[in-house]
């Protein structure tokens, strides 16, 4: 072989990523808050960017804003005083330190009961060790001890638990209706009663399977997560990227973008300083307007892409919006990419994390795309009208016999829609549905 060290020249064809282009694929994938956030950014680095934000009104769309009525101020002042009565305010920690100021305590047991309150997670459990609270707070295990069973002993029920076991058991204890047979199943057999075993506690305690379904009955009344009611975050709103606006003859999507602040040029500012003859300060201001020119052109393919992509679906899934959610077929990204002449990838982007607004409600952009699957007509049917089914089936199935996953594929196929028994088991488990064996009621 002969090697030889040398200069050659080759031609080649390679696709170079530019800063541009990977900030329009960017732009392309970022969701509302992502986008907000970016151009805030942007803002800051480029001073001819400027940002004038919109506020928006989130209104009822069932209700007739363009009738006036004397009344109207009347109802509001009514609605706001009546309604913080029943409010609650605070967070779980502050109700227990509020239960805790009412009692006798002393300096130790305070600094204890204090400790504790402020160990517990957002469920209301107690996520912290003796050995660590001993070590903390320089006292010994039985004052631990002591404060445990005080944080125990307020309210809500079953605070201050270390287990899912304990905090039904300590739910169970203030019930004056509850069971002796629950004490049992929570106490002794916990672990058998969670994996439905009721056949094995039934014959150890020598009661009727029924009455054990009448206790199962009496700990669903029970709170797992005592502490989440007292949660304060203020709820995530979720603002549409696009909205289906028409009449039943003719539907159009539209942009809505008032929760995306407006992005203007510095024009002022750009002939300040365009005064000055500075080479620097020139080619900075050339940089900068590069800047602005490509951003805004990565925002206007966002809006044409995002408006195509919103287009084709509704082309594509016109029953969905028209009739409702029984009506979704089956549909891939690379046939929304086909249809406006893009590449697969980019229709990715533009889903993501985008929702949109229809006559039966807010969704996901993915939630139109769905796998095929056989039926015994012309139209198949998609993995989202599958669930449905699924779902209403054991929403109807005889609760004390309940149809098992062979019994669903056969209730499937008589309706014309062809899957395996293993596609059945994942679609159940993905809607978090028990098997047949634990649905089963004994009475």
């Amino acid at each position: 072989m002969d090697l030889q060290a040398g200069l050659w020249q080759q031609q080649t064809l390679k696709l170079t990523m530019t800063q541009e282009l990977k900030q329009a694929i960017e732009i392309l994938q970022y969701s509302a808050q992502e986008l907000s956030s970016f151009l805030e950014t942007k803002a800051l680095e480029n001073p001819l960017i400027q940002l004038e934000h919109s506020n928006i009104k989130l209104m009822d769309p069932h209700f007739d804003y363009t009738k006036k009525s004397k009344f109207r101020k009347i109802e509001k002042d009514d609605r706001d005083w009546v309604q913080q009565i029943a409010k609650k305010s605070g967070s779980l920690q502050e109700y227990l330190l509020f239960q805790a100021h009412l009692k006798a305590l002393t300096k130790t047991e305070k600094k204890v009961i204090y400790c504790l309150i402020n160990s517990l997670d957002a469920n209301g459990y107690l996520s912290i060790e003796k050995e660590e609270l001993i070590e903390t707070l320089g006292v010994d295990e039985e004052a631990i001890s002591k404060g445990i069973l005080f944080l125990q002993s307020l309210e809500p029920a079953g605070v201050g638990a270390q287990s899912l076991q304990e905090c039904l058991l300590l739910q169970a204890k203030k019930e004056e209706k509850c069971p002796k047979l629950v004490f049992d199943i929570l106490q002794n057999y916990f672990m058998e009663f969670a994996e439905k075993k009721w056949k094995i506690i039934s014959k150890k305690l020598n009661v009727e399977i029924q009455k054990i379904q009448e206790a199962a009955d009496f700990i669903q009344t029970l709170d797992p997560r005592p502490g989440s009611h007292f949660i304060t975050e203020k709820p995530q709103y979720v603002l549409p990227d696009l909205i289906v606006m028409g009449n039943q003859n003719k539907l159009d999507v539209y942009l809505f973008e008032k929760h995306l602040p407006n992005v203007q040029f510095q024009k002022e500012y750009y002939t300040m300083m365009s005064a000055y003859k500075d080479v620097q300060v020139q080619q900075f201001l050339k940089d900068k307007n590069y800047d602005f020119q490509w951003l805004m052109k990565g925002l206007e393919q966002r809006k044409e892409t995002l408006l195509k992509v919103g287009r084709s679906i509704l082309q594509k899934q016109m029953d969905f919006f028209h009739k409702g959610k029984g009506y979704l077929k089956p549909m891939t990204m690379r046939e929304v990419a086909d249809d406006i002449g893009t590449h697969e990838s980019t229709v990715s982007r533009a889903v993501r994390e985008k929702y949109i607004q229809t006559p039966f409600g807010t969704f996901e952009l993915k939630h139109f795309f769905s796998a095929a699957l056989h039926s015994a007509d012309e139209t198949n049917a998609s993995a989202v009208q599958v669930k449905d089914k699924i779902v209403q089936l054991i929403q109807q199935e005889d609760k004390i016999k309940p149809l098992s996953d062979q019994t669903i594929v056969e209730a499937l196929q008589q309706e014309g829609i062809t899957v395996s028994r293993r596609t059945v088991a994942k679609y159940r488990d993905q809607l978090n549905i028990l098997p047949s064996s634990k649905r089963r009621r004994f009475i």
